[in-house]
């Protein structure tokens, strides 16, 4: 049995998905024809209470147009040190947009009203970048899982609001956090100026995401996706995927929040666990005692995949695909481990 838990993207279709798929109507999306993008698009953004939505192939070129559409060359936003816009996306912020980013040292990957107010630069002083946005990412890869309070995010609204900046949400796991945090989408809808949220995580479709903004946004989005190399033909075949998990497979998150909470509580039982940050949704993130490469390599020889995050930081990800029999064998498993001079028994 291969236990597979190196991130939620790894998931495959289900058989339903994949009828879903194959029945898709579908037409040409680059001339705005294909029926199941257009319904994709109009049901996520009614959902988030916007007015328009353009679909993505992946959540980092949704992320980056964004920042295109909110920023000048020169000019700077503001986020967690943390951030995936930052992290893994390949240098974009200045190969796309030619911004820089004051990058904040927030808890678990997320920042506050006060630290965002403190980091904008005076907008007379020509010596500094012109802050123009503030990014936040709900919830956070790097923090493991974390989710911001409701109540922070409002305020940190109010800060953009009072220095005219633009207010993004890269909301690759945002449905994990809804369903956490009982949240809805329209509550983020009325806060944020653009919102990403991916479709191929925690809901378990092959590829996509979503950009949501104003009108005015979103036609000027589009001309960037083309710019960026995402203009599709007959994406409807995928977007089928996206409006079948957004379908069934949002309340099914609370099972990989469970799992990833019983992973937790077995970790911190063991002597060589130094560590178990807390876990809010489906991301475990914990350090051991000992050469974690070692321990990596041996879970493997056991048929156990996951990722080493740097820093001595290992990471489990929960996902659809890991059933409760992979579930049940990893706890035994993890029950049962032993740590010997870097070596699992």
């Amino acid at each position: 049995m291969k236990i597979d838990l190196r991130s939620d993207t790894v998931t495959k279709p289900t058989p339903e998905m994949l009828e879903a798929m194959m029945t898709a109507n579908v037409g040409d999306d680059v001339y705005k024809e294909d029926p199941t993008v257009n319904e994709l698009e109009k049901k996520v953004a009614k959902m988030f209470g916007k007015e328009e939505a353009l679909f993505f192939p992946s959540g980092s070129m949704a992320n980056q147009t964004a920042i295109k559409l909110h920023t000048q060359p020169g000019e700077q936003l503001i986020a967690d040190q943390y951030a995936h816009i930052y992290n893994y996306e390949g240098g974009g912020v200045s190969f796309n947009s030619g911004v820089s980013c004051k990058l904040l040292d927030g808890h678990r990957g997320m920042i506050t009203a006060s630290q965002v107010k403190n980091a904008i630069n005076p907008p007379d002083f020509y010596h500094s970048p012109l802050t123009t946005l503030v990014s936040l990412e709900n919830t956070t890869n790097k923090g493991g899982g974390a989710c911001y309070d409701f109540e922070e995010i409002k305020r940190i609204k109010q800060v953009c609001d009072e220095h005219k900046l633009g207010y993004h949400l890269d909301g690759a796991r945002l449905w994990n956090a809804l369903v956490a945090k009982k949240e809805t989408p329209l509550q983020y809808g009325e806060v944020f100026d653009t919102i990403s949220v991916c479709l191929s995580k925690g809901l378990g479709a092959p590829i996509g995401s979503v950009l949501i903004g104003s009108k005015s946004m979103m036609e000027d989005a589009i001309r960037v996706r083309k710019i960026l190399g995402g203009g599709m033909r007959q994406v409807g075949f995928i977007a089928a995927a996206g409006l079948y998990a957004i379908q069934n497979n949002l309340e099914r998150l609370k099972e990989d929040h469970k799992k990833a909470k019983e992973i937790g509580a077995q970790l911190q039982k063991l002597s060589f666990v130094k560590h178990v940050e807390p876990i809010d949704t489906n991301i475990v993130i914990f350090t051991i005692d000992g050469d974690e490469k070692e321990f990596i390599a041996k879970m493997e020889a056991k048929n156990i995949f996951f990722y080493g995050m740097g820093q001595g930081k290992l990471r489990f990800v929960t996902h659809m695909d890991y059933t409760q029999e992979m579930h049940d064998y990893f706890l035994e498993l993890l029950q049962n481990i032993k740590w010997q001079k870097k070596a699992v028994y």
